[in-house]
């Protein structure tokens, strides 16, 4: 196993929760001698795993019905997955750590509008681990499902999500949902807001290009940075207990830039392996503000300013969002499709 010591520096001594966002086994127990507690997942990396090792998943898979076809065989084969690494995860989580010993699994991307049906299907993703996390998109719909199955007391994330307005709403919808577990003699459980730094940076790029705006590659690259700070900021100011979480990752800048925040990381392996580079001595910069010319230039952007702003967009936008859409129908095409035709 490759020591790590940025790692273990940000798991031990500093307040920052770091998950590994991936579902291959190696990955997973490397991720885990250096100071990873729970992991993420989503159709594509699930796709990625089954795939990737095909002899030990035949074993894992061999209870599948092997008559299910499309969406139930999608189902049955993230159940096989994420219940294998739910179990993995079992003995951390019932040390009872903050965001420590947890698993995620996403609802089918194709009914990211349909609240009811994620509601239902939430409440099968949680049912197979008490450390399952259910991921949600944040669209309007995916937000009122985020509510109801905090009101049932599951562990949520809301995911698909790139924007200030995104994971405001997110957090008031915990508060909400809360209310109604509390009221209900309901122990709510953990709550996550996804911010996906990386593609939110990776959009904005393509924005600036396509527009025709002389934006340096130094300033994108903080776009989402940019927007989870503030973000940090305002749940503190509230008081929120939902933790924002970093994830999509494009370099070791969008860890090293967060260090130090009461946040869960989503950190992949290959930035996993950059941060192994950096150097002492290693610093918190959670409280260090993206410079103001550098804001400056992102704000002439007006796809940052909706991202960047807490008012940029409303509800029923979070769905229009031009990194929404990229980000579903990659889940669907590359994830949630793959797993329906997987072959054992």
């Amino acid at each position: 196993m490759e020591n790590n010591v940025y790692l273990k520096w940000l798991a031990h001594e500093t307040p920052t929760v770091w998950w590994n966002d991936s579902a291959i086994l190696a990955e997973q127990e490397q991720a885990y001698g250096n100071g990873a507690t729970g992991m993420t997942t989503n159709p594509v990396l699930v796709s990625g795993a089954l795939s990737g090792d095909r002899d030990m998943w035949k074993e894992k898979t061999s209870g599948v019905d092997k008559t299910l076809t499309g969406d139930a065989k999608a189902l049955a084969l993230m159940h096989a997955v994420t219940g294998f690494y739910a179990q993995k995860t079992m003995p951390i989580f019932t040390m009872g750590g903050i965001g420590e010993g947890y698993v995620c699994a996403q609802v089918n991307p194709n009914f990211h509008g349909d609240t009811e049906y994620m509601v239902e299907q939430a409440k099968v993703l949680a049912s197979w681990s008490q450390n399952i996390v259910v991921k949600l998109p944040a669209t309007a719909a995916g937000i009122r499902a985020f509510e109801q199955c905090v009101a049932l007391g599951m562990n949520v994330a809301a995911s698909v999500s790139f924007t200030v307005p995104q994971v405001l709403a997110v957090a008031e919808a915990r508060e909400s949902g809360k209310k109604t577990a509390e009221k209900n003699g309901v122990k709510p459980g953990l709550s996550i807001a996804v911010i996906m730094v990386g593609r939110l940076d990776d959009y904005l790029r393509d924005v600036a290009k396509d527009s025709a705006l002389s934006i340096p590659e130094s300033d994108i690259i903080q776009a989402g940075t940019a927007c989870i700070k503030r973000a940090y900021r305002i749940f503190q100011s509230k008081g929120y207990d939902t933790f924002l979480m970093p994830a999509g990752c494009r370099g070791a800048y969008h860890v090293t830039s967060l260090a130090g925040a009461k946040m869960i990381m989503s950190i992949g392996p290959s930035i996993q392996k950059a941060l192994a580079k950096e150097s002492k001595p290693f610093m918190p910069h959670s409280n260090e503000e993206v410079s103001q010319d550098v804001l400056d230039r992102l704000l002439t952007m007006k796809e940052f300013r909706r991202a960047y702003e807490p008012d940029g967009m409303a509800l029923e936008e979070f769905v229009t969002y031009g990194a929404t859409n990229r980000t579903l129908t990659q889940f669907i095409e590359c994830g949630w499709k793959p797993i329906g035709a997987y072959g054992f």
